[in-house]
This record gives C-alpha cells, sequence and structure tokens, in this order.
C-alpha cells in the first residue's frame, strides 16, 4: 500500500477570513405623480424592512421595522431616502434600535441619506437609538435640501440601558439648503470621549435629542427659548444663522421625558407660526 502524496503547504488554500458584520443598505423613493405620492421605490435590506402605513392626508408613510438585531460591531448599514419633488413623506420606526458590541470590537456604522427636492416635504421620526454597554457606533445624517423644500428630523439617544454605562457613541448630522451649509453638528458620547457627562454637556442626563426644522421661509422666532428645569431636563429652541431653521436641543434623564421636551418645542414652534 503506498502512501497517499501530501501537497506542498505552499499550494494549500488560504483560510477564508470570518466575516465581521453585515452589509446592508435599504432604499427609498417618494414621488407624486400629479395626484398623490406613491412610493415606487421600498427596497428592504439586512436589518431595515420598510412598510407602507396608511397616508395620513396627502402624505405618504413608512415604518422601518427591524427585522435582526442591528447594529453591531463591524456591521455597515446605510438608509438611502429620497423625496423627489412636491411629495409628501413621512418615516417612522416600530422600536428603539439598539447598538450593541456583538461578535467583535469593531466599531459599526450607520449612514443615513436624505434627500428632498422642490416643494417637497419629509417628516423623519424614528425611534431613539440605544448605546448599551460595550458598543462602539459611527452614525452619521447627510441631508440635502432644494431651496423650498421643509424638513422636519428628529432623533434621540439614550446612553446606556437600566443600571448601565453608555457605549461609545458618535453621531454626525449635516444639513445643506440649495448647496449651501445650515448645520454641521458633531457629538461624542461615552468613553474614552472626555467629559462627555459633565456639567458642560449631559449634566448628568441620559437622554438626549434634538429636533431640526427647515422651511422656505423666514422662521418667527426672534430669540432662544428655554423650555424645561434643571432636574427634569431642558431643552434650548433656537434660530440658525439663515433664518429658515430652528433647532431644538434638549437632555432628560429618561426618553420619555425627552419626547415630552421636544414636543413642547414642537408646539411652540407651531404656536408662533398660526399665530398673527
Amino acid at each position: 500500500m503506498t502512501a497517499a502524496a501530501q501537497a506542498p503547504a505552499g499550494d494549500l488554500p488560504a483560510p477564508r477570513a470570518h466575516p465581521t458584520g453585515v452589509r446592508a443598505t435599504a432604499r427609498l423613493r417618494a414621488t407624486h405623480n400629479g395626484r398623490a405620492t406613491t412610493l415606487p421605490l421600498l427596497h428592504s435590506d439586512g436589518p431595515f424592512h420598510l412598510r407602507r402605513l396608511r397616508p395620513r392626508g396627502e402624505r405618504a408613510r413608512v415604518c422601518v421595522l427591524g427585522a435582526m438585531s442591528a447594529p453591531l460591531g463591524g456591521d455597515r448599514l446605510g438608509l438611502d431616502v429620497t423625496v423627489e419633488a412636491r411629495a409628501r413623506l413621512e418615516v417612522t420606526a416600530s422600536a428603539a434600535t439598539i447598538a450593541l458590541r456583538g461578535p467583535t470590537t469593531d466599531p459599526a456604522t450607520y449612514d443615513v441619506r436624505l434627500t428632498v427636492g422642490e416643494h417637497a416635504s419629509l417628516h423623519w421620526l424614528p425611534q431613539p437609538l440605544i448605546s448599551a454597554r460595550g458598543s462602539t457606533l459611527h452614525q452619521t445624517y447627510e441631508v440635502d435640501l432644494a431651496q423650498t423644500s421643509r424638513l422636519l428630523l428628529r432623533e434621540e439617544q439614550l446612553l446606556g440601558r437600566t443600571a448601565e454605562p453608555s457605549g461609545h457613541l458618535s453621531t454626525r448630522l449635516t444639513v445643506r439648503c440649495d448647496g449651501r451649509p445650515v448645520l454641521d453638528q458633531h457629538t461624542v458620547y461615552g468613553a474614552p470621549a472626555p467629559a462627555w457627562d459633565g456639567p458642560a454637556v449631559l449634566g448628568g442626563h441620559r437622554a438626549t435629542g434634538q429636533l431640526l426644522l427647515v422651511a422656505p421661509e423666514p422662521v418667527p422666532l426672534p430669540e432662544p427659548v428655554l423650555l424645561g428645569d434643571p432636574e427634569r431636563g431642558q431643552c434650548v429652541l433656537a434660530p440658525l444663522a439663515d433664518g429658515t431653521a430652528l433647532l431644538a436641543t434638549a437632555v432628560a434623564p429618561n426618553p420619555s421625558r425627552l419626547r415630552v421636551l421636544l414636543d413642547a418645542a414642537l408646539a411652540h414652534v407651531s404656536g408662533a407660526t398660526t399665530s398673527p
């Protein structure tokens, strides 16, 4: 009996690298057919399942459902939303997004791109993002608006679940209108960022968020407005430099109180726009 010949070590196939995360991009496009807003593109991918909801007046509505736990370490996730001329769209979510460590310590990325055309309107109203212990997430929003478009954008973050420290969360929000910058804001929470939970940033609170309103006409708010109190959270509503945008920034001890503050800021804006 002869022994089987062994292949030289150099001829053996190299071991395949283990995948380090999910790569997925969901896409949504809203158009106006002359009578109503339609949704010709709803492309779900990875953890994002896009579902049509019942319209609210002229506004089409879509809910983002989570099809799996995400984002985990190493994930590269994206969501691309386009609202074409004269379309009206509202995007919500069914539940909070939880950033988790997963099987690797690699950071996860979550990139959201919103494009709104002439005389179009987008309400972007997701549920909070929770930065769980041990997670690292880099989130970006790239928003491109036409000169006559409208945007209502809400984002909320909860830094750590109950009785646990926060993960590391980096968020950047960039908004351009007709090619010119309206807002470019970068915030970082969780170790090793310095002083992120100090009195100049969160003041001991663990929930933070903001509400951005951009409109073609000047907003009727000549000076900043302070809402709430130091114990139960506070919110500052202020006009941005170009006069056509308002930004509300809030901190609170929990997500429910944060939502109350942001809703109060929106009600203040609505009252100002309807007053003589």
